[in-house]
């Protein structure tokens, strides 16, 4: 990997993104960008050390994988549990889960975009990088940066008023559910519901005005064109909670559609590359080479046929328009599409709060081991999420395969940096602006690398230019 026939920029950490990660852009004599590679520096391994336990462990173990979408992991967790003991949950159990989910799915989204990728857009993409977080969005736009700190607590406090937890959750159990909600905190939860939506608005209105005012940047931004897989319920609708796989390709031709989540390996491969602990997936009837895909918000909104609820809709046929209907390749529009997603999560958690059901104490039914494997599907925040499980017969795990959205993402977030940084680096005037764009091409993923970890204080980065002989040109560093 470490070449020293061409020159190096080294960018590390990536700042602004959940977990550790560094790229490397190597250049031609000429001083252009000729290659790329995201490299993610971390390793955990969570599916090795699960080995030997007792499946039923899975549910309260895999929360701690990630501290920004543990009920991800959990809901995929439970539901391969539930396919090892043949049962499925109850109604309220069923309910609560999936209210869990969409609290999650709101404070994720509100801390990618309001916390992690708004200071480009409202301070710009150029400004003091010592300010361009969200101290400086506090000092600069108070009112935005405290109702983005809101709109996450009440994606958290849905989580908490029900399993008593914001974050490593416990609580989502085989069969359902081990905790009710009270009809105290139901009424709580939907007090919070107009301001919620006030502050997701306040957000679309941001991120459009952005579009509108840097429509040539917007539209020039990382376009790589890709397969797209999301989640989907019967009749096509946008799910992240339950549903089967739809494919489609870079046309919006549906490659797979209601695909049961555990034939995943049917159609999902993966292949190791020497510069990443991430692996790189593909869709396997295409190959690696034309196989690569994208999962998340945008894929989500891209493989979908409409929205679930009436606000979401408007938006969701706003984003089809962007290319007539087809798939939008544009990298940036994942900053659009989370929003959109945001406002359908808060309103469908309106209408399950309003379910005469939901405080109901029936939340669980009780199974034991009847099969040797399960698999579970839910969709993080990220994308698409797969729990398999494969245990002997007196329960304890033999295999755990994880296959993190993230990880998904992969080979297309190489792509995009490649992409970017080929359009903003030229030569060796490296200005700090730039290198904050190609950053910035990873913040759009909004990945989730080491999420149970997290650091205030310095953050130090250092590139480094070097010619062909080795020989150290120019460094660039940041010290904080």
């Amino acid at each position: 990997m470490d070449s020293t026939d061409k020159k190096k920029i080294l960018i590390s950490p990536v700042t602004r993104i959940e977990g550790h990660a560094k790229i490397t852009l190597q250049l031609d004599d000429q001083g252009n960008v000729e290659d790329a590679f995201f490299h993610v520096n971390e390793f955990r391994g969570f599916e090795k050390f699960c080995e030997g336990r007792m499946f039923t462990e899975m549910p309260i173990i895999t929360p701690r994988i990630c501290g920004i979408c543990p009920v991800s992991h959990s809901i995929a967790s439970v539901k391969a549990c539930e396919m090892i003991q043949g049962i499925q949950p109850t109604y309220t159990g069923n309910l609560l889960r999936r209210l869990i989910h969409l609290g999650q799915n709101i404070s994720s989204h509100a801390l990618s975009f309001f916390h992690l990728s708004s200071p480009d857009f409202l301070l710009g993409y150029d400004s003091d990088p010592v300010k361009r977080n969200i101290i400086g969005l506090a000092e600069n736009h108070k009112e935005i940066a405290v109702s983005g700190i809101r709109l996450r607590k009440f994606g958290q406090e849905i989580s908490e008023r029900i399993t008593g937890k914001k974050i490593h959750i416990s609580g989502i159990a085989p069969g359902g559910m081990a905790y009710p909600l009270t009809e105290e905190n139901r009424l709580a939860l939907l007090a919070w519901i107009p301001e919620a939506k006030k502050t997701v608005k306040l957000g679309l209105d941001i991120i459009k005005k952005f579009m509108d005012e840097n429509r040539e940047m917007v539209e020039s931004f990382a376009i790589s064109p890709t397969l797209y897989l999301g989640l989907v319920g019967p009749n096509g609708e946008h799910e992240i909670y339950d549903g089967n796989l739809r494919f489609i390709d870079t046309d919006g031709t549906i490659l797979e559609d209601q695909l049961n989540p555990a034939k995943y390996l049917d159609v999902i491969a993966e292949r190791s590359v020497e510069w990443s602990y991430l692996k790189y997936p593909y869709y396997k009837p295409f190959g690696f080479d034309k196989g690569f895909y994208r999962v998340g918000p945008l894929a989500r909104l891209n493989v979908a046929s409409k929205m679930k609820t009436p606000e979401a809709q408007k938006e969701f046929e706003n984003f089809k328009s962007i290319n007539s209907g087809k798939p939008v390749h544009g990298t940036f529009y994942f900053h659009y599409t989370r929003l959109i997603e945001a406002l359908g999560s808060v309103e469908e958690a309106e209408i399950i709060l309003n379910d005469p059901e939901i405080t109901s104490d029936k939340i669980q039914n009780l199974g034991r081991w009847n099969n040797p494997v399960g698999i579970g599907c839910s969709e993080a925040p990220r994308g698409t999420l797969f729990h398999h499980y494969i245990t002997d017969d007196t329960g304890k795990l033999t295999k755990v395969n994880l296959l993190i959205a993230t990880g998904q993402n992969n080979p297309s977030m190489n792509r995009s940096v490649l992409e970017v940084a080929k359009q903003y680096i030229k030569g060796t005037d490296i200005k700090e602006g730039m290198i904050n764009r190609v950053e910035s091409t990873i913040r759009c993923y909004d990945p989730c690398l080491s999420c149970s970890t997290h650091a205030i204080g310095k953050m130090p980065m250092v590139i480094e230019m070097k010619d062909r002989n080795g020989n150290l040109l120019k460094t660039f560093q940041r010290s904080y």
